[in-house]
Formats: structure tokens, sequence, C-alpha cells
């Protein structure tokens, strides 16, 4: 559970994507997040560093909440049956669908908006310390252990090429993509970028 100040940057989050998304990033003022989310100027830059990391929490929020997936898969299931379990055909908040859609379009705008992706890869680090957890877990190790580190750092990256090749894709190009496209590339995705055997059931 996140703290009310977590709750209030991502709330400022949501104003600012769709408002970078809307005028893009050079359109829009730290004033103009401020007035969206109904809040003084001077707060946004407490909460925040620069317009662009107005984002962070966004993408931290999607990124999470996927590893937080994977946070329950069970030591018996194949990294493809827990996603298939997860994603194949489950009820989610409508929430966290606008959050993803959010996050999708202002990862497609990453060529165009470099900064950014400064924010995104800020995210991917939570992510990828919050992996650390989740391999160490699975395999009874450290998370500070190197090889658990490598881990999940390459599984992180394939995670987020998959994710900016599917926003790109969909956003710039309208191409169509299905929940079991998403979950058969990014199970490939994490297999790949797995270098400890975490990805089939593991005996422990």
């Amino acid at each position: 559970m996140g703290t009310t100040q977590d709750e209030a940057r991502l709330a400022v989050s949501r104003y600012a994507a769709r408002l970078f998304i809307e005028h893009g990033v050079a359109g829009v003022s730290g004033d103009d997040i401020a007035a969206a989310a109904g809040l003084s100027t001077r707060t946004v830059w407490r909460y925040f560093r620069t317009k662009e990391s107005c984002v962070e929490p966004l993408f931290v929020a999607t990124s999470l909440k996927f590893i937080a997936l994977l946070r329950d898969w069970p030591h018996r299931q194949s990294i493809e049956a827990w996603l298939q379990a997860c994603l194949g055909g489950a009820e989610r908040p409508a929430q966290d669908i606008a959050d993803e859609v959010l996050a999708v379009r202002l990862i497609a705008m990453l060529p165009d908006e470099p900064a950014l992706r400064s924010a995104w890869l800020m995210a991917a680090q939570r992510g990828e310390e919050a992996l650390a957890d989740v391999i160490a877990d699975r395999l009874e190790r450290s998370p500070r252990e190197h090889e658990v580190r490598l881990c999940a750092a390459t599984v992180m990256a394939a995670i987020r090429v998959v994710d900016e090749t599917i926003s790109t894709a969909a956003v710039r190009h309208a191409q169509a993509f299905t929940m079991q496209d998403v979950i058969d590339r990014m199970a490939r995705a994490i297999r790949a970028g797995s270098t400890l055997p975490i990805c089939d059931p593991v005996l422990v």
C-alpha cells in the first residue's frame, strides 16, 4: 500500500501524462500540470524535480504491478503457464488498464521525446530491484548475489524491449495485438533474458 504522498504523486502523474500525450512535452509547463491536477505549481515542484519526471510514478506503478504478478508465481509453474493464468482471461481493475494505456502512449512517444526516457529508465530500475527479490525467492538465494542481480537486469531489459516494441507498433503503426500476443511475447522475452533457471518449474 502506498503512502498518501505516493498516491498524490501518481494522480499528478496521470494528469501530466494526458497533457504530454495531447500537447507534447514542449507544449506543457509545470503551471499547466499544476492547474490540471488542482494544485499549486509550488506543490508540483515539491513532488517532482522536472516536468518530465512527473510521469515517473505512472511508469513505476505499471512496472511494479507486473512484477507483483511475478511475485505470486508458483514454484511449480512455468513462466508461460503463470502469465496465461494471470492475464489470459482475468478481470483487471479499470484503473490499472487506464494506467497501462497512458504508459503505452507515453512509451510510443520516446523516440520523439527523449526527455521522457530518464523517467522510463528510472521506473525500469525500480522494477529491476523488485524483480531481484522475485528471482531470489524462486531460487532460495539472496537478492544481493551478483548472479541474481544480473538475471534481474537482463530480464528487466527484455521486458522493457517488449514494452517499447509493442507500444511503438500499436500507437505509431496501428498494429493490433491480442492479449495472447502480449503474453506470448513477454514469456519468450523473459525466458530469453533469464541467465538463471527460473522459467520452468523449480523444486525448493
